[in-house]
């Protein structure tokens, strides 16, 4: 019995060591079943590395110094590779053309307001004050304002150049316009022509020395108040005048009193282009403004005016209008929604400045002589069951549409160098049509075509650089179904069909 109970402590005893913690000197691995086997550590071999004795011993060997010089060659090789090729670049790459200097009134159109009352319910200063938000939405870089100063028709007696006719305001009033404009980056030119109300602008020659005086000192007067520029109509009347050189200097003398600049602008119609071109440079004014494209109607009389006096003048002296150097509104010319949008496209891709009445961007209708009256909120829907006039309402979305368009090619035109100030080509010329191209630099670069005749016309574009157009361009904007925006068409040839416009645009070949 003893020897029973002795062998059942043996296997208590062993079951009792398999129940004890492995020591430290044994690796446990537990298997998926339970199991557990046990492994014995290797021997730990630790890596000190060389010693800085052994690694000065190693370096100095004939291996590693052969090494560290070939890497060394290596990468100074490889340096000099990219500087050289760095070099290359820089001295085959295309030179940049530096940017002209550009003044306010190059930078965007100019907008005429001549009969305020006719402008803003308000009906004066005031009211412009209240429509600069809508105007500023065209990129406006001017308002030429007036007359606003006080004169009766031919009576020199009463010309008093330096007070506001309070018919349209203060001078507190204008004032606060100039502040507000100036804010929105819009600058303020006064007209001044002394007998604005009267057969001479200029009352006649026998009282030249008093006019001038009169508007010499106005002209300082109105500057020092924060006004950006004069404008005077009959500019070949005032130059010939002995005292007119006095003007050009008041306004140069403020300009080196005041860092904003200053213009002085003039108005001539009924010349032609050789002499309008000799008016500009004979008279110092900052930039002039013609009839050239309302007296010439035809597309190559019209192509040789505009290439005569860009080609002997600075293209921002000129400005170009049809109607407001004469005081009336694009519909004077363009007597059809179509013609409006073709007008507008070419008057703002022309290099110069261009210069619009009011309500020639939404295409507003003169009715007779006298001033057309603003049309406001035309961007306002018929109320939702209310009875519609359907000849109304057709004449708000034209003006909608108009306006749309308007504001296209007025962003565009800011936004382009070969637009804004880039030469000049022309590339065709027809009794009804005419072509021309705009190119800057490294710019991107425009075709202009324009079709205002009653029948489709082939429009051939011919460059003097054969290699200067492309087979193709894209459209950018037109009024033509035929040519649908972003589509491709061939520079060979292009089809507009009638009171029909288009505007083309093809990358920089190098």
């Amino acid at each position: 019995m003893s020897k029973e109970l002795d062998m059942k402590d043996v296997a208590l005893g062993d079951m009792d060591s398999e129940t004890q913690p492995m020591t430290a000197d044994v690796a446990v691995v537990v298997e998926k079943n339970g199991t557990a086997k046990g492994k014995l550590p290797d021997d730990e071999v630790k890596f000190t590395g060389l010693s800085k004795e052994e690694l000065m011993k190693v370096a100095g060997t004939p291996g590693w110094v052969r090494t560290r010089c070939l890497l060394l060659c290596l990468f100074w090789l490889g340096w000099l590779g990219m500087l050289a090729g760095a070099i290359v670049i820089i001295v085959q790459a295309p030179r940049c053309k530096p940017i002209p200097e550009m003044n306010w009134w190059n930078s965007g159109p100019l907008y005429q307001i001549s009969n305020l009352g006719f402008f803003s319910q308000n009906g004066k200063i005031k009211g412009v004050e209240e429509k600069l938000d809508m105007v500023n939405q065209l990129k406006v870089k001017g308002l030429l304002l007036g007359p606003l100063h006080q004169v009766q028709a031919n009576q020199i007696s009463t010309l008093d150049l330096q007070k506001i006719n309070p018919i349209h305001g203060t001078e507190e009033e204008l004032l606060s316009l100039l502040e507000k404009a100036h804010k929105k980056g819009i600058s303020v030119v006064l007209d001044l022509t002394p007998n604005y109300l009267g057969n001479k602008p200029w009352f006649g020659s026998s009282s030249s020395i008093e006019v001038m005086e009169k508007l010499r000192a106005a002209s300082e007067y109105w500057l020092n108040l924060g006004v950006d520029g004069i404008k005077v109509t009959d500019l070949g009347a005032a130059n010939s005048m002995p005292d007119w050189s006095s003007i050009p200097g008041a306004i140069q003398t403020n300009e080196t009193e005041n860092p904003r600049k200053k213009a002085l602008i003039g108005v001539v119609n009924g010349e032609v282009a050789s002499q309008v071109s000799k008016l500009l440079n004979a008279s110092s004014v900052n930039l002039l403004l013609s009839d050239l494209l309302t007296t010439n109607t035809g597309g190559v009389e019209r192509v040789k005016a505009i290439d005569l006096l860009l080609s002997q003048n600075d293209q921002r002296n000129v400005g170009w209008t049809l109607g407001a150097a004469k005081g009336s509104h694009l519909s004077s010319e363009a007597t059809t929604p179509e013609l409006v949008k073709l007008y507008q496209l070419l008057l703002l891709t022309l290099p110069g400045t261009p210069v619009f009445s009011y309500g020639d961007e939404i295409g507003l209708q003169a009715q007779g002589s006298e001033s057309p009256v603003m049309i406001w909120d035309i961007e306002k829907e018929p109320a939702e069951g209310s009875v519609v006039n359907e000849t109304a309402e057709a004449d708000r979305k034209q003006h909608v549409e108009c306006r749309k368009w308007f504001k296209a090619l007025s962003d565009l035109r800011g936004k382009e160098r070969s637009l804004l100030h880039g030469q000049y080509e022309t590339l065709h010329s027809s009794a009804t049509s005419l072509a021309f191209m705009r190119l800057w630099d490294q710019s991107e670069r425009y075709v202009v075509a324009v079709n205002w005749g009653s029948a489709p016309a082939k429009l051939a574009l011919k460059s003097t650089d054969p290699l200067a157009l492309p087979k193709e361009a894209k459209v950018k904007l037109s009024t033509d179904p035929e040519l649908a925006v972003d589509t491709m068409v061939g520079l060979k040839e292009i089809t507009l069909g009638p009171e029909k416009a288009a505007l083309l645009q093809f990358p920089f070949m190098s």
